[in-house]
């Protein structure tokens, strides 16, 4: 027997309203700041006001002797009390890079606070722990620090130059990373017979998630167990509990991380923060709890960014406008510490997106800036990739006199190539991509844009339509577990260590598990964010949380219904190959007797082999890839007197698979194409090239969309299920944000075509649309 989700499922594909928002939205949710403890201190950090230069004297006399001052720490103190610094996993295994001369990769160790060279601004340099916040703070403003300042290096193009200044010694010419993909000789001698060729330099601009709710911490200590507690929020207790346990030297059971309700993460809330280990350390250092709350210049400061690429592309095509072969080189600029190659590895992965590209040659390099440091932010290198195929294809077709659409459609993989394996060895295991184009374009009315061009241009605006294809590689890190358990009192109890941080986990979990057992929704309850029962997992990224938890659920649930039925066999006094389950109950076949699965769970008096909780779990150890895909269509209107932009219409067909819940995953486009839209422009996270000083600090500079400044989407599904998992689903959480930049740009370019301009640079400011009008008038 098994727990199967059937085409007839009650509550799978049902649009339920969000069990979890009755709580958050009546303020019962517990962030991390919402928590408090017994006795708790605060804490505050002095952080670098230089960008580049090494800490030769921290002073906190005058700081120590403050009111409420409790100590000032510095990082001499933190390396004799023998704490290690962080090493973040980040080289992913499916598209491991490695060095083109063989040699391993540097793993820059980072140190919560500084202990010799500063790397960027807003490295911590000191410690404040004080009776409260404000005495904190004060406390901070009276240490004395000495940093004998060097030059920055800011740019890609400046940190490679030759003589730049060097972050790490271990990394000469500050590239930390060069890899290579694909036939070069091969490739060169397409380009050499190709009837036209597209080329593209674009700069990917540097983003950040800028989640609802700043980051916060509580750190406690227990010396009688020597067990430090962590209260935090993120995007997977079980990494905090790895990296941290490291850092301080015990065993990961040493180390309990608690993770409640989490407002926004995006990826940028995935890493172990250096903040995180500074409270458990400074809860042990004062003996007794330690609070830190971050305040949004602060996040802006130390968050982690996305994005950040410099690429150069070429694509060959033959005179029918068939691809021939691709080459790029992609710089990413990784900030002052590889925190993680995931954005540069999986970037050219899908490089040739839904497209059959015959040849690739695809360079990868990590350069080292004196910048905060990039993560795997939402759609982690695949929104980069996909925005350069596009725009190549769009100059392409603009250049060859082809329909843009039409060239598209001669180059996409069909669905009879399933299994596709691309140039850079990744399988696609399923898709209709045509189809989901032709959705597309119905949807979006492409063939009734004339009409609305005309009309716009009676109001003395630019109207532009663009249109692009994505791909994505829903993989991350392989390892997670899933546990089910069949609660005497009518409970199904889910364990698993995925993390919501809006999401909507809590309905869409319940949603398939009722399915599969033929119980009531409110029957099933979720349990995650707590090392002490969540033992295995990593976390929520990669579109992997309800792909994951759909797969290991299935197989937990399959065992207790072989096990409840053996259970209701013995009860029933029957043979196993006679009871049927369904619907809650296990029945002798053709007859009225029957045994609730809550009853099973309940029955007493078992032999050995069926006694115990009537459970099951599963793991995965290895990858479980799946491909989402879709088309996004995008009309936008410019002002050519301001170089105001504004997207008058949104279309988008996505591909998640199997949809379990079609609100949540509207929900997660919707998000998705605000952030991709904001890329596109608006947000910038700039810094100044000559001292290194964080530009966009606040949203005063950083620049956020609004919901008068996205339109209201049109949204549909090309449901293909994924042959990869148990429920077949290939994950929502991040194809608005990869297809909405690409869209966008295509768009502005298209309604600025009668000026010339063959393409745009994101942001597309107001000013950066309008001088570009004014050089080509």
């Amino acid at each position: 027997m098994s727990a199967e989700v059937s085409s007839e499922a009650k509550y799978v594909g049902q649009s339920i309203p969000r069990v979890e928002d009755q709580r958050l939205l009546t303020g019962k949710g517990e962030y991390s700041d919402d928590l408090n403890l017994p006795g708790q201190a605060y804490t505050t950090f002095l952080r670098s006001e230089v960008a580049h230069g090494w800490l030769r004297r921290v002073d906190g006399a005058a700081a120590v002797a403050a009111p409420g001052v409790l100590a000032v720490l510095t990082g001499s103190d933190y390396e004799a009390d023998g704490v290690e610094p962080l090493r973040h996993r980040g080289n992913p295994p499916d598209v491991e890079l490695k060095n083109r001369n063989g040699q391993p990769l540097f793993q820059t160790p980072v140190y919560p606070i500084v202990t010799g060279k500063i790397r960027r601004v807003g490295e911590v340099v000191a410690v404040v722990i004080a009776e409260t916040p404000a005495q904190a703070k004060d406390a901070a403003e009276l240490i004395d620090v000495e940093i004998e300042a060097l030059d920055p290096v800011i740019t890609i193009e400046d940190a490679i130059a030759a003589g730049a200044p060097q972050l790490w010694d271990e990394v000469p010419g500050n590239v930390i990373v060069d890899a290579v993909k694909g036939d070069v000789a091969a490739v060169d001698a397409a380009f050499a017979t190709a009837a036209h060729t597209a080329t593209l330099e674009s700069f990917n601009n540097r983003v950040t998630g800028v989640p609802m709710e700043p980051r916060a911490a509580i750190g406690d200590y227990d010396p009688a167990a020597d067990r430090y507690t962590l209260n935090a929020g993120g995007q997977g207790v079980n990494r905090f509990q790895t990296e941290l346990s490291a850092a301080f030297g015990v065993e990961p059971a040493q180390v309990h991380v608690i993770s409640r309700d989490v407002g926004g993460g995006y990826g940028t809330r995935n890493s172990t923060y250096s903040e995180f280990v500074l409270v458990l350390w400074a809860a042990r250092r004062a003996g007794r709890p330690v609070k830190w709350t971050a305040d949004r210049s602060e996040c802006f400061l130390s968050d982690y960014s996305g994005r950040n690429l410099l690429t150069r592309a070429e694509l060959a095509l033959d005179a029918e406008g068939t691809f021939l072969a691709m080459r790029t080189e992609n710089l990413a600029d990784l900030g002052s510490h590889a925190v993680t190659y995931v954005p540069l590895a999986r970037g050219p992965s899908v490089a040739s997106s839904v497209y059959h590209v015959p040849l690739v040659h695809l360079v990868s390099k990590g350069v080292l800036t004196n910048s905060s440091p990039t993560t795997a932010y939402r759609g982690a290198g695949r929104p980069e990739a996909i925005f350069v195929m596009e725009r190549l294809i769009d100059q392409a077709a603009d250049a060859m006199g082809i329909d843009r659409v039409d060239l598209r459609r001669r180059n996409l993989i069909p669905p009879e190539a399933m299994p596709y394996v691309n140039q850079t060895g990744m399988t696609y295991d399923s898709g209709e991509f045509e189809r989901g184009m032709d959705m597309a374009l119905a949807q979006g009315d492409w063939d009734g844009f004339a009409s609305r061009r005309a009309e716009s241009a009676s109001r003395g605006l630019l109207r532009g339509i663009g249109i692009a294809n994505y791909i994505e590689t829903a993989t991350g890190w392989p390892v997670e577990r899933g546990e089910v358990e069949v609660l005497p009192e009518g409970v199904i109890e889910l364990v698993i260590g995925t993390q919501a941080s809006g999401q909507g986990h809590e309905t869409a979990y319940a949603q398939a598990v009722a399915d599969m057992f033929g119980l009531p929704f409110d029957a099933i309850r979720l349990k995650t964010g707590d090392t002490d029962f969540v033992s295995m997992g990593a976390g929520s990224h990669s579109s992997r949380s309800m792909r994951l938890a759909g797969h290991l659920f299935g197989l937990s649930a399959d065992q207790i219904i072989d096990k409840g039925a053996r259970i209701a066999a013995h009860v029933l006094e029957t043979s196993v190959a006679d009871i049927a389950y369904h619907a809650g109950q296990f029945q002798v076949v053709g007859t009225d007797r029957r045994l609730g699965l809550f009853e099973a769970a309940s029955a007493a008096g078992l032999p050995a082999d069926l006694a115990g909780p009537l459970a099951g779990s599963a793991h995965v150890t290895e990858l479980i890839p799946a491909f989402p895909n879709g088309t996004h269509i995008v009309e936008v209107e410019v002002d050519p007197e301001t170089g105001v932009t504004v997207i008058a219409r949104y279309t988008a067909i996505d591909d998640v698979g199997r949809v379990v819940n079609p609100m949540i995953v509207d929900g997660q486009t919707h998000g998705g194409i605000a952030q991709g839209v904001g890329q596109a422009l608006m947000e910038n996270g700039l810094y100044d090239a000559e001292s290194g000083q964080l530009i966009a600090g606040s949203f005063l500079d950083y620049t956020m969309p609004r919901a008068d400044e996205v339109p209201f989407y049109d949204l549909e599904f090309n449901e293909v299920p994924a042959p990869s998992t148990k429920l077949g689903v290939k994950g929502g959480g991040e194809g608005g944000t990869t297809g909405a930049p690409a869209t966008v740009i295509g768009a502005i370019v298209d309604a600025l075509s009668g000026f010339g301009i063959k393409h745009m640079e994101m942001p597309a400011t107001p000013e950066r649309v309008w001088r570009a009008i004014q050089k080509a008038g």
